[in-house]
């Protein structure tokens, strides 16, 4: 009974040898088969030589780069500001230097720039554009125009969002907000035109104002308003003061006396002749 005990003992580390003699053979013959294409790639590497780095080819980046880095802090400013503008994005130092080669993180004098720019958003990590309105889409443009009865520059609002300019047009078409100049600065300026309030002039009435005479001067029309309790939009006096300052007289220049032609009168349009034919007869 011992005996056979001893055989099945046997048996079976016969078995275990033979596995793990097994599992050895292809693990061997894994490995060959994954070095014979790197050393096939090492021979034939040997027998081709790469092209040689021609660190030429990369001279007129790497001045470009230079020039942008060396060039005053406000020129990089700018660079800056239009990447911000453009992309509407908020950028990290690192990566304001990959897309524009501006290094904030080198130059501290065009880091303090940027955070204290008033265009300029920083929570600390990363920059981005501020404008001067916080405006997504046209229905909070419109929101905005109407909370301002007095008006709003439209240069205020230019660089709110990328479609700002298309909304304010679509807007004046629409006939839910007035869009006109500036009589001082030739400005755009947004009025609001509210639609659910429609107000409907009598024809006497336009009549009237149209056929009321209005005074020639700018001054006095500003006067009547004053006295009607009306602000003027306008302020003439001021505006002439300081263009007499400046050496800009707002009153007209006399006139030059005109020549009178005479015999004397040298005359040059030889070509328009009937133009003087009857000079002598005139003068006699």
């Amino acid at each position: 009974m011992a005996l056979q005990e001893k055989l099945d003992k046997f048996k079976k580390q016969q078995e275990k040898c033979q596995s793990t003699l097994t599992s050895i053979a292809a693990s061997n013959k894994s490995t060959i088969q994954k070095s014979t294409p790197v050393a096939a790639a090492l021979s034939t590497n040997a027998r081709t030589p790469a092209p040689a780095v021609k660190f030429s080819n990369d001279t007129e980046r790497l001045q470009h780069i230079n020039s942008i880095r060396k060039a005053p802090v406000g020129a990089q400013i700018k660079r800056v500001i239009d990447l911000l503008l453009e992309t509407r994005q908020a950028f990290t130092p690192e990566q304001i230097n990959e897309s524009c080669h501006v290094d904030a993180n080198a130059n501290k004098a065009v880091f303090d720039s940027l955070r204290n720019n008033p265009k300029v958003h920083h929570d600390g990590k990363r920059f981005s554009y501020k404008s001067k309105y916080d405006l997504k889409d046209k229905s909070q443009l419109l929101y905005l125009i109407r909370k301002k009865p007095e008006g709003i520059a439209v240069i205020d609002l230019k660089d709110a969002y990328p479609t700002v300019m298309d909304d304010l047009q679509a807007l004046k078409a629409a006939g839910q907000i007035w869009l006109l100049s500036n009589f001082d600065s030739q400005e755009d300026i947004a009025y609001p035109n509210d639609p659910r309030v429609p107000i409907m002039v009598d024809d006497d009435l336009k009549q009237l104002f149209r056929g009321i005479e209005l005074p020639r001067d700018m001054i006095d029309i500003e006067r009547d308003l004053q006295k009607n309790g009306m602000k003027p939009a306008t302020n003439t006096a001021q505006r002439r003061a300081r263009s007499e300052v400046q050496g800009l007289s707002s009153k007209p220049k006399p006139k030059k006396k005109k020549h009178e032609i005479t015999k004397r009168t040298k005359l040059t349009n030889a070509h328009l002749p009937e133009l003087f034919r009857n000079l002598g007869n005139n003068n006699s």
